[in-house]
């Protein structure tokens, strides 16, 4: 291991945290009616036509015919974002990639999958997916309407992922069933949430993944999106009864399909005890990659990102 020991934060980003007391991270206490939340959320979703259209993108590819994309979620929010298509071979899964908090201004030409079309969404206020009345810094974006639990951008968000796949089943109807997400940081917190309630999504993989175990996310001490949540609760103490329901952790407990969770013992943005809640939340078919750092680079991340990604591979490989 290559755990970084010099750091620019005026905290550990370790936490003082040993891999055994990580391992033992459990999910925090849920809110009563946390099911029938989520799912009203996913039959409203379920409900709405995405009406996808495509154009010709500036990007190209040896391996994969490139289109822009923009189809609706829920509120007739339009998404943006990117659909591959495989050069070669039929198309026999699905994939929706989610991306960080700091958006996507491309899509990941090197994902070792074959035979799947793909699609990277961008979720409302972020990127293909900007709006003037939401901010695109991850300090006030994860803030938009966080005191009104039923209208919190994240909710909005995991919709969008929900839609991405009601954008695929659309366009590849065969595919319901055998698609797949995977998404980093908020996307992986994004993803959490969204697997658990959409029987189409048949595995996942969560890297680094956020917005879990939200009593922990607001008292470590962090940057970027964390952060900003910690200062805004400094004023608005009742702030958890809109959070504990956007808990990745706690949706990870209702997760069914197998997964493969990426997690570091290092991370100053999004703490390690709160990846490890959602990790060890996922009942079972759970693969946990532990990564040394995350949100940080550090001595021997290629390494290892590069065998995360063969993982990934494999993980999503058509049988």
């Amino acid at each position: 291991m290559s755990i970084p020991t010099t750091h620019p934060f005026a905290f550990d980003p370790t936490y003082g945290t040993t891999l055994e007391e990580l391992l033992a991270v459990e999910p925090p206490e849920e809110p009563e009616g946390f099911d029938a939340f989520w799912e009203a959320r996913y039959r409203k979703a379920l409900a709405v036509d995405p009406r996808p259209e495509f154009s010709r993108s500036e990007f190209s590819h040896p391996d994969w015919h490139v289109l822009d994309l923009v189809y609706l979620s829920t509120g007739a929010f339009r998404i943006g974002g990117w659909l591959l298509l495989p050069q070669k071979g039929q198309v026999r899964r699905g994939l929706v990639v989610g991306h960080g908090y700091g958006g996507r201004d491309r899509p990941d030409f090197d994902l070792p999958v074959e035979e799947t079309a793909l699609i990277f969404p961008c979720c409302r206020g972020l990127s293909l997916s900007a709006d003037p009345a939401i901010s695109q810094n991850p300090s006030w974006h994860v803030l938009h309407d966080i005191d009104k639990r039923d209208s919190y951008i994240i909710g909005g968000c995991v919709e969008d992922i929900w839609l991405a796949v009601s954008t695929l089943v659309a366009l590849y109807p065969w595919l319901s069933g055998h698609i797949g997400y995977s998404g980093i940081s908020f996307g992986g917190g994004v993803g959490a949430m969204a697997i658990p309630y959409d029987p189409r999504i048949d595995r996942g993989h969560l890297a680094l993944p956020s917005f879990g175990h939200q009593p922990l996310r607001l008292k470590l001490p962090s940057v970027g999106s964390a952060e900003g949540v910690q200062e805004y609760l400094a004023k608005h103490e009742d702030v958890l009864s809109t959070l504990s329901f956007y808990d990745a952790a706690t949706a990870a407990r209702r997760i069914k399909v197998p997964m493969l969770t990426a997690v570091a013992l290092f991370d100053p943005a999004v703490a390690p005890p709160c990846q490890f809640a959602v990790a060890n939340a996922i009942p079972k078919f759970n693969e946990i990659f532990i990564l040394d750092a995350g949100h940080f680079d550090y001595p021997g991340s290629a390494e290892q990102e590069a065998g995360l990604r063969d993982k990934i591979g494999q993980f999503f490989r058509v049988s």
